[in-house]
């Protein structure tokens, strides 16, 4: 078979894994992947349909490969993902670049998908939303020295202003034998940070074992010869459990960075987002995880201009924020998403306040990062190397406290023996510009 193939994937790691998963089977059949789109006789789009701005992007990304389609350099656009599953046909009726669109339940089947388009074919296929494989090989995307691990699908939160239990279902834990087994895998192909995710990593085993899991998974990944940081994604803050808070700090390999999406602090927005707690427990959940790990790094989330959120509300989040210190944040513009509740809730907010809101938290964030900053100046610091930045003639890696692709980098220069993607150095901090860090290599760690 001469077919060649590239897929374009959007949005979150999960869906990155899908993509990985996409590509194993493609090439098991005899396609030959391509990374250039240009290059291929069909490309599949994996889509992201979080929120407006994701659903945009992946519009925009179809069109442009329609330009290309319309030029004669590729034959077919498959369409797959969470646009695709919660869209369905409406891709293909209002799309005309699009020649099939399948939900993500149909990815097991996307060879045969294939050649069906190529065949003139205009498929739809929407099987059942458990069908998606939890489990099977996979092509890694991400540089060879880091990977990620997906131990579950889906999600049980019902959260009120999210779709994604609607596109990806319920939540589902992987076999904890199966997660090692793959885990063992990747180490022996010499990854070194493995970054554990999930829609919902603290749920893990509820549904398959009748208690959370993810403690007893940590715990067995770090036994794995190989990796030397564990990083876990995507925490939610009311299954943070005593037991998963001993097993971070008394681990070595887990690096002590938590990823815990508050979304909010004041008890009432929040149980309008069908979520728990309010600023008293969520404060004393930080200050408990800040006790028990030292040095601890947060990354968090909050939605600004939820529906009903008033001015007083809003500076709660604010002053919560101004306290916490959170190393990472986000804070974004609430996003109405359709047959969402939230959507149909009262009391929406104009988006320019909404908006403003989400700005007034992050003008605050960078004094906040800021200042994390320039306490690492004149330290030494563990990096992982990513790379040799030409336009800035230096190196570049990431610490413990940056998740890849989301948080920031470390520049370093080395006057002496040259590392490489994938070593872990010391870098001694001297500077930083914005949320990254600059220094000077020390020396290698191993």
């Amino acid at each position: 078979m001469n077919y060649k193939v590239g897929i374009v994937s959007l949005g979150c790691a999960k869906n990155q894994v899908d993509a990985e998963m996409l590509l194993y089977t493609l090439k098991n059949r005899g396609f030959i992947i391509v990374n250039d789109p240009a290059d291929a006789d069909a490309v599949i789009v994996n889509t992201c349909g979080f929120i407006e701005s994701a659903k945009q992007e992946s519009i925009n990304e179809i069109i442009e490969l329609g330009k290309l389609k319309d030029e004669g350099k590729i034959k077919a656009i498959i369409v797959t993902g969470c646009l695709a599953q919660r869209y369905k046909s409406e891709i293909s009726e209002q799309l005309y670049e699009v020649d099939s669109v399948i939900g993500i339940g149909a990815n097991e089947t996307i060879a045969d998908i294939v050649l069906k388009t190529l065949d003139g074919q205009k498929c739809e296929s929407f099987p059942d939303k458990v069908c998606l494989p939890l489990e099977g090989g996979r092509i890694l995307s991400t540089p060879p020295y880091t990977a990620y691990l997906k131990i579950a699908e889906g999600c049980d939160n019902r959260c009120s202003y999210c779709a994604i239990p609607m596109i990806r279902g319920r939540f589902r834990s992987r076999d904890i034998e199966d997660v090692v087994k793959e885990a063992e895998g990747l180490a022996e192909r010499g990854v070194r940070e493995l970054n554990v995710i999930a829609q919902d990593t603290t749920r893990f085993g509820e549904d398959k074992y009748g208690k959370p899991m993810l403690a007893e998974l940590l715990r067995r990944l770090c036994k794995i010869d190989g990796f030397k940081w564990i990083r876990v994604l995507y925490c939610y803050p009311d299954r943070i459990t005593d037991e998963l808070i001993d097993t971070i700090a008394s681990e070595d390999k887990i690096v002590k960075y938590m990823d815990i999406p508050l979304q909010h602090c004041d008890g009432d927005v929040l149980r309008r987002m069908n979520r728990h707690g309010d600023r008293e427990s969520l404060t004393a959940l930080m200050n408990k995880i800040k006790d028990k790990i030292p040095n601890v790094i947060f990354r968090s989330t909050f939605i600004t201009g939820f529906p009903g959120e008033t001015e007083e509300q809003f500076n709660e989040l604010a002053e919560f924020a101004a306290e916490m210190k959170f190393q990472r944040l986000g804070c974004f513009a609430y996003s109405p998403e359709e047959d969402t509740k939230a959507a149909e809730m009262p009391d929406q907010i104009d988006d320019e306040i909404k908006q403003k809101r989400a700005d007034i938290i992050m003008e605050h964030q960078q004094q906040v990062m800021a200042e994390y900053c320039e306490s690492l100046v004149g330290k030494e610091i563990e990096v992982l190397v990513e790379g040799f930045d030409k336009l800035a003639e230096c190196f570049f890696g990431r610490s413990y406290a940056d998740a890849p692709e989301v948080d920031g980098c470390v520049f370093f220069t080395c006057d002496g023996e040259k590392p490489k993607a994938g070593d872990f150095v010391k870098v001694r901090v001297t500077d930083y510009t914005g949320c990254d860090s600059v220094g000077e290599f020390v020396g290698k760690i191993d």
